[in-house]
């Protein structure tokens, strides 16, 4: 009973493109590792910008920035 979880920033990801990812990670598991889909589970959390840190700062800190 493979279970994969996925964490992505709360960043306005549709729930059609979180069907894709589900689906998508999925046939990877079915085809690589030949796991039965019908007990493969996918669990997408979402963080929110202010809980993910990169480089010692908030994503959400990060964002505000001018890019270089």
């Amino acid at each position: 009973m493979p279970y994969v979880n996925v964490r992505i920033l709360e960043d306005g990801v549709t729930a059609e493109q979180k069907a894709e990812v589900i689906a998508g990670i999925t046939e990877i598991m079915v085809r690589v590792l030949n796991k039965n889909p019908e007990s493969t589970f996918v669990v997408i959390d979402e963080v929110p910008l202010e809980n993910w840190g990169f480089k010692g700062k908030p994503v959400s800190e990060l964002r505000k920035q001018p890019k270089e």
